[in-house]
């Protein structure tokens, strides 16, 4: 059976519900990115509500038959933008292990600057989203529900490293599920209390008290 062609969505009667039913050529993958990135940076700049599908229009530089090819409407592309912006917040965060103290500081002094070279604005992408989504989209709320398990997850294995090293004791005290959860909170608090103060008090004091916690257990 011979595969379905890919239909060329910048033609007049290309159907603008329509999803592509066959792999997309590099071109159509370079617009379906392009949409996307425009669509994440916009939601993250203004919110998911304060950014129309005319809006991404104008930004990506395509029509609305190109948006709808690709993204059957706003829910799918919003659906998108969260694994857009996990994989780009995420992903980064599993390529660096969590697995001493050492890099657990280092981490916190990457956060904190990236802070403030971004003038602390904007905080998390991923949890910019949820604060907005959560209570309006059920499908959004486990979508990013699910973005943050993988985040603890990245975390976790870290501190899972060190446990089985024989550096964090083992027993309930020092539980990686929870330890992980406890950073990734604190991160989380820092960063919304960082985008209403405009300073890195709130994030240094959350993530400096959580890690210091971490340390404590270290077995010497």
């Amino acid at each position: 059976m011979q595969a379905p062609q890919e239909t060329d969505p910048g033609r007049p009667d290309a159907a603008p519900a329509a999803a592509p039913a066959a792999k997309l050529t590099r071109k159509g993958q370079a617009t379906r990115d392009r949409i996307l990135a425009a669509a994440a940076g916009l939601m993250h700049e203004r919110g998911v509500a304060g950014t129309s599908t005319e809006d991404v229009q104008l930004a990506a530089g395509v029509n609305p038959s190109q948006l709808y090819y690709y993204f059957k409407d706003k829910r799918a592309l919003v659906a998108a933008v969260i694994a857009y912006q996990t994989e780009s917040v995420v992903g980064c965060q599993e390529l660096s292990r969590l697995d001493s103290v050492e890099a657990l500081r280092a981490w916190r002094d990457f956060a904190v600057q990236l802070q403030h070279d971004k003038q602390f604005v904007g905080g998390c992408p991923i949890g910019s989203l949820g604060s907005e989504l959560a209570e309006a989209d059920d499908l959004a709320r486990g979508l990013l529900a699910a973005a943050f398990a993988r985040w603890q997850a990245a975390i976790r294995a870290g501190l899972r490293d060190m446990q089985e090293r024989g550096e964090l004791p083992p027993g309930p005290r020092a539980d990686p599920d929870k330890l992980g959860l406890a950073v990734l909170a604190a991160l989380q608090g820092g960063l919304l209390l960082t985008k209403v103060r405009r300073d890195t008090l709130a994030l240094e004091a959350a993530l400096d008290t959580t890690l210091d916690q971490i340390e404590s257990l270290i077995v010497r």
